[in-house]
């Protein structure tokens, strides 16, 4: 599917029908959207569908750090293992 940047279309009319019971419509290709999954909101009379963006490094780094908060007050496990020394090899 080719990356499309906000480009400034015509309107163009396209087709609704039933999915089960969800009214679903079909969108032409050239107003496809990467993914699989969008948002959809209502302004008005108008619905607005936005293609839901995979999260980025920040999002992630945001979501380990509230699953796994360290802090002072967590315990970590002593190591027994002591540092190599250094050697002089020349």
């Amino acid at each position: 599917m080719p990356q499309r940047r906000h480009s400034t279309t015509s309107p163009k009319e396209a087709k609704l029908f039933r999915n089960n019971r969800s009214q679903a419509v079909r969108i032409p290709v050239e107003f496809e959207l990467p993914g699989d999954k969008v948002l959809i909101s209502r302004d008005g009379d108008r619905l607005i569908i936005q293609p839901v963006r995979k999260p980025g490094l920040s999002a992630l780094l945001a979501q380990w750090a509230n699953e796994l908060p360290l802090g002072p007050e967590d315990d970590f496990p002593d190591i027994h293992d002591a540092p190599v020394r250094p050697e002089d090899i020349f």
